[in-house]
C-alpha cells in the first residue's frame, strides 16, 4: 500500500506541474491544509477516493488516472470480468475495485468496495463529495453513518443518499463487507 500512496502522490504532483497549480490551490480543492497536502504528494499520508474524485472533476481528468495511472480508452462499452477490475487498496482495511475505469468520459464512478472488520473499532472516518451515491451490500454487513444518522445495512440492502452529507462506514461482525458503490454528480 505504501508504494501505491507514493505513486498517487507522484501523479498528483505531476498534475500540479502540468497545470501550474499551487500546493495551496490543490489543498483548498479538497479542504485540507497545504502541509497535509504536501504529505499526500510525498506518499506519507493517504488521500480518500472522494478527494481524488474532487480533484479529477475540477481539473477534467478521470479519477482512475490518478489512482491507477491508466487513462480510459473505450467509448462504446467496457466489460469487467469477475474479480478483474483495476483495484487499489486505500488502507489495510479498504480495497476499491473500479468497474468503469476503461470507459472514456464516464458519468459515474462505480466501485466494488471491500472493507475488512476492525474488532473493537468505533470511530467512523467521514468524508463528503458533491453529488449522490448508491450503495448495495453484496456480502456481510456494515454500520453506515450519514449526516448524523447511523444504520446497519446487511446483504441485499441498499441506500441512495446525498453524498455531500458527511458519511462513513465500518464492517460489522467478523466478516468483511463487500458493497457496490455508485457515485454520480
Amino acid at each position: 500500500m505504501e508504494e501505491q500512496l507514493k505513486q498517487i502522490g507522484e501523479r498528483l504532483r505531476g498534475l500540479r506541474d502540468v497545470l501550474d497549480i499551487s500546493i495551496d490551490e490543490m489543498a483548498e480543492t479538497i479542504g485540507i491544509s497545504a502541509e497535509k497536502y504536501e504529505k499526500i504528494e510525498a506518499g506519507e499520508l493517504d488521500i480518500t477516493i472522494s478527494n481524488l474524485m474532487k480533484i479529477a472533476h475540477k481539473y477534467g481528468i478521470s479519477a482512475e488516472e490518478l489512482m491507477f495511472a491508466e487513462a480510459p480508452h473505450m467509448k462504446s462499452y467496457f466489460v469487467v470480468r469477475k474479480g478483474q477490475g483495476m483495484s487499489v487498496e486505500r488502507t489495510k482495511a479498504y480495497k476499491y475495485q473500479s468497474l468503469v475505469s476503461g470507459f472514456v468520459n464516464h458519468k459515474a464512478d462505480v466501485f466494488i468496495v471491500t472493507v475488512e472488520p476492525k474488532p473493537g473499532a468505533r470511530t467512523i472516518y467521514k468524508n463528503s463529495h458533491p453529488g449522490q451515491e448508491f450503495n448495495l451490500v453484496l456480502e456481510g454487513a456494515m454500520e453506515l453513518y450519514i449526516g448524523g444518522k447511523t444504520m446497519i445495512l446487511e446483504e441485499g440492502d441498499s441506500i441512495y443518499f446525498d453524498s455531500s452529507k458527511p458519511h462513513g462506514m465500518l464492517a460489522v461482525g467478523d466478516k468483511a463487507v463487500k458493497f457496490l458503490a455508485f457515485t454520480v454528480e
